[in-house]
């Protein structure tokens, strides 16, 4: 397993997991609370306690949410997704910071994201379905909140134009107004 720390985003970092090929298929370990050991910024360690899937199709993009308390680790478990992630903890040093990522069933990059970030995901691929282990339990769209994908001032580069929205994000506002 390879360790990657982010130079754009504070606490934010790509895991490689180790992938044994046989004339079977392949193997790979996507999770061990012995070698998955993160801490946040007070020295807690990061415990994982539900693990959610989410299945779209092409085109679908699906966010920016975030809540200030949840770290999740996301991965791709079939097709492809390019994936974003944004710095909204208003005393980080990375604060509006984003990262880009493209995640898929070939590489099985995995990405931690730290509470208080906002994550987002385009599927590329014809379906994709995205896994997720989250350190809270999810407690409904009251306790997050919703970053405009496309918000000019953050200036996200998405391979798209015009994505299959939420209602939720299509009403989205930018950073500016809140």
């Amino acid at each position: 397993m390879k360790i990657i720390e982010s130079s754009k985003i504070n606490n934010l970092k790509t895991i490689v997991p180790d992938v044994f090929y046989d004339f079977r298929g392949e193997y790979v370990e996507t999770f061990n609370e012995m070698k998955y050991n993160f801490f946040d910024n007070q020295g807690v360690q990061v415990k994982f306690i539900e693990d959610d899937i989410s299945m779209s199709r092409q085109n679908v993009l699906r966010g920016l949410h975030g809540d200030s308390k949840t770290w999740k680790l996301i991965q791709c478990l079939h097709g492809e997704f390019y994936y974003v992630v944004v710095d909204m903890r208003k005393d980080s040093t990375t604060y509006l910071n984003w990262e880009a990522f493209t995640l898929n069933e070939k590489n099985r990059s995995q990405v931690l994201v730290p509470a208080g970030c906002a994550n987002g995901h385009l599927v590329i691929s014809e379906k994709c379905i995205f896994s997720y282990k989250q350190s809270q339990y999810y407690s409904g769209m009251n306790n997050q909140f919703t970053v405009r994908w496309n918000d000019p001032d953050l200036n996200i580069y998405w391979p798209i134009v015009n994505p299959i929205l939420s209602e939720r994000d299509s009403l989205a506002v930018d950073i500016n107004t809140w």
